[in-house]
């Protein structure tokens, strides 16, 4: 059985998303590595219950996405798509960490689905 592993949701001014979040809950925000405009949220202690997530400029018709852990994104992709939802990226490298894609589900949710492996390129 799978489950959400990350959250992520999208910002008009990312930067002012990030004053309030950590300013709120005190989330600790950072720059995802390289030049890419994405920051990785640590929603609270591991220890705690929950996720952790991350803010990116908002996408057209995105707001926010969970992202579910998979043990293999093409697999995944089959079943979304025999399943009646629609895969919206390729399969894409997260570097060092895994392999993701977008899809929407029956109901026009849009999520993704993440393999780990950290010799991705």
């Amino acid at each position: 059985m799978s489950k959400v592993i990350h959250f992520e949701f999208g910002a008009d001014e990312p930067k002012r998303a990030i004053k309030f979040y950590e300013n709120v809950f005190r989330w600790k925000i950072t720059k995802y590595p390289g030049n890419v405009d994405y920051w990785m949220v640590k929603a609270g202690d591991d220890s705690e219950m929950g996720t952790n997530g991350a803010i990116a400029p908002r996408q057209k018709g995105w707001a926010i996405s969970n992202s579910i852990g998979v043990p293999s994104v093409d697999e995944y992709i089959e079943r979304i798509e025999m399943n009646g939802g629609e895969v919206t990226t390729e399969k894409m490298a997260v570097p060092n960490m895994g392999y993701m894609a977008y899809f929407k589900d029956t109901e026009g949710n849009v999520l993704s689905i993440f393999e780990s492996d950290p010799k991705a390129k």
